[in-house]
């Protein structure tokens, strides 16, 4: 029972206070109400006095902003008007400054250039605005004279700097770049890092413009520099080479192999070109020289001038090694000045103008120098048509300079106008076509050699000796020669069936064996160029044919053969002569054999005098002669004393130059000779046929052989 009533007060007071929150909640929601209504209210009266506000501002506000604009329009026409009052100023205010020009009178190249800029813009608004205005004309007239100040402002500065390069800094700057080192040698400044500054801004100011008359100046201007520079270092060259004593001393190709070493000596002007000049003069004036003199017996300087191959040298020959010395070295020279020219040309000539007035800067001395290589050519031309050929040497050693600097020489002139490539290559050209006709006409002048003497004793003729000489000279050039020889169809087709690894050594091998054919009729090859080879062999052997004496002609066929086929052995000839001919070696050592078989002939008439057969002479059982017997010993003893005596008096003026092959013919004579002689002479020198035996026994074995020994005396 009291559990029932404490639930049911339990529950009658949570009702009483659930309703107390109710009642609560009730009057909170209608005092928010109230609330919701005013703001409302505030908010409508908010929007209608803004509404009335906009209404009353926004026209003052447009009104304003036009003000506004009004005010900028009138600040840019005054500036504006301020600008176009310039322009009408502007001759009036800069006049000063264009009349003195850049440079004098304290005006600094920014003041002048800034002068000029506005003349430049009043000059642009008057053509476009007003083309009839007076005042046009008084800034153009300005402007134009303030450009052609600052164009010979330009030029000043240039003219300035226009010394050219002393020939022995040039020679030096040359030398310094051909001794291989890693270091490079800075070339002298030709203008100042200043005044280069300078002359950009000029010439960029210029070429914005339209002024490009500095373009032609600049061109111009180091162009003679350029030429100076080479015409001082040829005329160094020319006082160097003619200042000595005979005109040789001072020439470093051309001094003793052993000088004083306290001797001042001019210093070389490029490796390439001592190596080159050097060899070639040690080859033309000691080599040839000493090896004709040991192989021959003879001395250069005493020998007749009788053949017109002879390559030895001569005062023309002389000039004309100078002369290439110098050609070459001005080319290398113009070369560098190239070079520093195209390193001084950027930033002051813009890239696009750089190849036109890089080609206006070479243009004369490039001139200079293929009227240089054309004397040359027109010099050895006439060396080739009067058979000079010695001479016409020169050619090679400068083809072969010439085609080293090609690729340096091209990339120095790659963005530049073909005209400096074709000058080049035209130099090559008249070169190559030169060395090509000199090799060709020394073969066809074998065909017509003139000379009809022939050397009285015997010896070497002087035709085989220059012709060897003149090949050996060929051998340092040898790359180049092969390039010449390459053009040549014949010298092609002989070279595919050659399939030698060495093209260029195949070709010159190829051109000795021509020579080599024509001298000694050697038939190797069977082509219709081995006709022509066989028909000038047989002109050459005809030439023996003038010895009435058949053992002094092969005495002289037997010297021609042996001082070839040693001159082959002890040069590279012959290395290059078997990669076309490789049994050549073989058949010049058969001919040497038959040279000596026909030359023993000569001793025929005189061995039929000793010759022991089955004589009548009855000499075994002590018999008395009979007069017939004594009269035939008597005769055979007379006729051995005479053959000897008329064979030494004639064989003692031959001449043998080569000792080797000349102790070898003695000896061969003694083995002919001496045994058949000692077997006659055991025979019947103690045979009583005669009273007087001393006026038939004058000659004893060893007196034959002694001599036999005196043959060939070079001293007779």
């Amino acid at each position: 029972m009291n559990i029932i009533e404490e639930r049911t007060f339990e529950i009658t007071s949570k009702l009483e206070k659930e309703k107390a929150n109710l009642s609560l909640l009730t009057e909170r929601l209608q005092k928010s109400s109230q609330i919701t209504k005013g703001i409302d209210t505030i908010l409508n009266t908010f929007e209608e006095r803004l509404s009335r506000l906009q209404d009353t501002i926004l026209p003052v506000y447009n009104d304003t902003e036009n003000l506004q604009k009004s005010q900028q329009n009138i600040d840019r026409t005054l500036v504006l008007l301020d600008n176009v009052i310039s322009y009408y100023n502007v001759s009036s205010e800069v006049e000063s400054v264009i009349e003195k020009g850049p440079g004098e009178g304290g005006i600094e190249l920014e003041e002048y250039l800034h002068s000029l800029n506005r003349l430049a813009k009043a000059q642009n608004y008057f053509i476009k605005q007003n083309p009839q205005s007076v005042e046009l004309e008084n800034v153009r007239t300005l402007f134009d004279k303030g450009s052609d100040k600052l164009n010979s402002e330009f030029k000043t500065i240039l003219d300035k700097y226009n010394t050219p390069m002393l020939p022995v800094v040039l020679l030096d700057l040359i030398n310094f770049d051909d001794t291989g080192t890693k270091d490079s040698k800075t070339p002298p400044v030709q203008i100042p890092e200043h005044s280069k500054a300078y002359l950009i801004k000029i010439a960029t100011w210029l070429l914005d413009n339209n002024r490009d008359e500095y373009l032609t100046v600049y061109g111009k201007v180091r162009g003679a520099v350029l030429q100076r520079s080479l015409t001082m270092l040829r005329n160094h060259q020319k006082s160097v080479s003619g200042g000595s004593v005979h005109g040789v001393a001072s020439s470093p190709m051309l001094r003793p192999k052993f000088q004083n070493r306290h001797e001042a000596t001019r210093k070389p002007s490029t490796r390439r070109l001592h190596h080159a000049l050097e060899r070639k003069a040690n080859r033309m004036f000691l080599k040839a020289s000493q090896t004709f003199e040991h192989s021959t017996g003879l001395n250069l300087g005493t020998r007749r001038a009788s053949s017109h191959l002879d390559p030895s040298y001569n005062g023309e020959e002389y000039d004309n090694e100078q002369e290439m010395e110098n050609y070459l070295i001005c080319v290398v020279a113009l070369h560098k000045l190239m070079q520093i020219e195209q390193s001084l040309i950027k930033g002051i000539i813009a890239p696009t103008h750089q190849p036109r007035v890089f080609e206006l800067i070479v243009r004369e001395a490039m001139d200079t120098i293929v009227q240089d290589g054309e004397n040359i050519v027109s010099r050895a031309k006439k060396c080739i048509s009067r058979h000079d050929f010695g001479t016409v040497l020169v050619v090679f050693p400068i083809l072969k300079q010439l085609r080293a600097l090609k690729p340096e020489f091209e990339r120095t002139v790659e963005e530049c106008d073909l005209n400096v490539k074709a000058k080049f290559d035209a130099i090559l050209g008249m070169l190559h076509s030169t060395g090509s006709k000199a090799l060709e006409d020394f073969i066809e002048s074998l065909r017509s050699d003139s000379v009809t003497q022939l050397p009285s004793d015997g010896t070497v003729h002087e035709l085989t000796s220059n012709v060897i000489m003149f090949l050996e000279q060929l051998l340092d050039y040898t790359d180049t020669i092969g390039i010449v020889l390459a053009q040549d169809a014949n010298y092609a087709k002989q070279l595919e069936r050659l399939k030698a690894s060495d093209h260029n050594k195949a070709l010159l091998g190829l051109y000795i064996s021509i020579w080599l054919e024509r001298w000694n009729g050697l038939k190797l090859i069977e082509t219709f160029l081995e006709k022509v080879l066989v028909q000038l062999n047989h002109t050459l052997l005809s030439k023996s044919e003038q010895y009435g004496d058949a053992a002094l002609k092969a005495i002289f066929r037997l010297n021609n053969n042996n001082y070839v086929l040693k001159s082959l052995q002890r040069s590279s000839l012959l290395e290059l002569y078997l990669i076309s001919e490789p049994k050549c070696e073989e058949y010049y050592y058969n001919s040497i054999q038959e040279h000596k078989k026909a030359y023993s002939q000569s001793w025929g008439k005189l061995l039929n005098y000793i010759w022991c057969d089955d004589s009548p002479i009855n000499l075994l059982h002590g018999d008395k002669l009979r007069d017939k017997d004594r009269a035939i010993i008597k005769e055979k003893f007379a006729g051995f004393n005479k053959e000897i005596e008329d064979i030494a008096k004639v064989q003692r003026g031959y001449s043998i130059p080569d000792v080797e092959l000349r102790e070898s013919i003695k000896r061969d004579n003694k083995e002919l000779v001496i045994p058949k002689y000692n077997a006659f002479y055991n025979m019947y020198a103690g045979v009583q046929f005669t009273k007087n035996p001393e006026k038939y026994i004058k000659h004893k074995p060893d007196e034959v052989s002694a001599v036999i020994d005196r043959f060939f005396d070079v001293a007779a």
